[in-house]
């Protein structure tokens, strides 16, 4: 079924990319920096020697970012997929996320680039009638589900055209405190390899994998590069099927997009009541199967979003963005047992979102002096 999602996702890519084609209209959201040059900088464009998959155009590269995210009330319902639980509706009155990313170049050299990232997510809810009787909510309701997480992400030209791109990443991700860490418990790991070719300034692309969460639970699934400049306003920027956003250049301090993303959240929660017995189907307690004191919840969700970036100060933008979520999925599951069975399926009915975003970039003199202009 998650295969499923992946297929109508590429199928939306494939509607959008054409649409924004014909348009002469397009761009990504970039992979990872660095700050890419305005299309007016002919001297930076015949200074370039090595190949990356950035093109002229893609906003400033960000050094520090820190995000939060709200959403309005919307209706809550969950299905048991196993005995002993039942069905519960209810309202979420408070789904936010608090965001703050960090990236270091450790090695930035034309012909190697090595960034450290480090990061810090929290994602909250708050429920209607609390408690709500149910346990899935109660053990969720003001917890914070965290991810704190460290990655290497290294940018390898191999000449003029051809260039690779890994990153790894390890986190710990769930409900945890200090005092409960458990490392096996809540770790978590992801990896991406693309192999691409910078056809011109403009247009640079690449085929590979991404290993991870994006889709819910972890997989392995292809990944496609494609950011391409137009003309001096419009570009596109694609990590399909997992985004592609169009690209509308105002001025070298503001930049509009349009598109959307698909992301993935995966957490490990304690349950704080009795642990949860599995249960046959004539009521009694199945004894094959251990009691349950954790359970793994995989979100998955599609935002459609407007985006616009703008220059505060030569080292300070502010990034605000809006659209509707669709919520592919809420479950939980059993991370106790073998069968790792699904036991409660919940869905979050579509609501809008909006979000303010601070990042700081390399100041504008700092790139002007070292022959680069964004």
């Amino acid at each position: 079924m998650r295969y499923s999602l992946i297929v109508r996702i590429g199928l939306l890519g494939a509607v959008i990319t054409g649409a924004a084609a014909e348009a002469s209209a397009q761009v990504q959201e970039r992979v990872y920096p660095p700050a890419a040059p305005n299309a007016a900088d002919t001297t930076a464009r015949d200074k370039q020697q090595f190949a990356n998959p950035s093109v002229l155009g893609m906003g400033p590269s960000k050094g520090l970012i820190v995000r939060y995210e709200r959403m309005p009330r919307f209706g809550v319902s969950s299905s048991a997929q196993v005995q002993g639980l039942n069905d519960f509706n209810t309202d979420a009155t408070k789904n936010a996320r608090l965001s703050i990313k960090g990236y270091i170049p450790a090695w930035n050299h034309p012909h190697l680039k090595v960034i450290v990232g480090l990061s810090y997510e929290r994602e909250e809810f708050q429920f209607d009638k609390l408690p709500t009787s149910y346990e899935l909510y109660d053990n969720i309701e003001n917890k914070g589900l965290k991810s704190t997480a460290a990655q290497i992400a290294i940018i390898r030209p191999v000449d003029d055209v051809h260039w690779y791109l890994a990153r790894v990443k390890g986190e710990l991700s769930g409900d945890y405190t200090s005092s409960q860490l458990s490392r096996s418990d809540y770790s978590r790991f992801s990896a991406e390899a693309i192999y691409g070719w910078k056809r011109s300034p403009n247009f640079s692309w690449g085929v590979g994998f991404q290993y991870g969460y994006t889709f819910g639970r972890l997989s392995i699934y292809p990944a496609v590069i494609y950011n391409r400049t137009f003309n001096s306003h419009w570009g596109i920027e694609a990590l399909a099927p997992a985004r592609i956003t169009a690209r509308y250049n105002v001025n070298e301090s503001s930049i509009l997009y349009a598109g959307y993303t698909v992301d993935g959240y995966n957490y490990i929660v304690h349950l704080s009541r009795d642990p949860l017995e599995r249960r046959n189907s004539d009521g009694s307690v199945d004894r094959s199967k251990a009691p349950l004191n954790t359970l793994e919840l995989r979100e998955t969700e599609v935002k459609f979003r407007l985006r616009w970036e703008r220059e505060i100060f030569s080292f300070l933008w502010l990034g605000a963005e809006g659209g509707y979520r669709y919520n592919y999925a809420f479950d939980a599951f059993d991370r106790t047992n073998a069968d790792r069975e699904k036991i409660i399926d919940s869905k979050f009915n579509g609501a809008p979102y909006a979000s303010l975003e601070l990042f700081i970039t390399p100041p504008r003199k700092l790139l002007e002096k070292s022959g680069v202009r964004r």
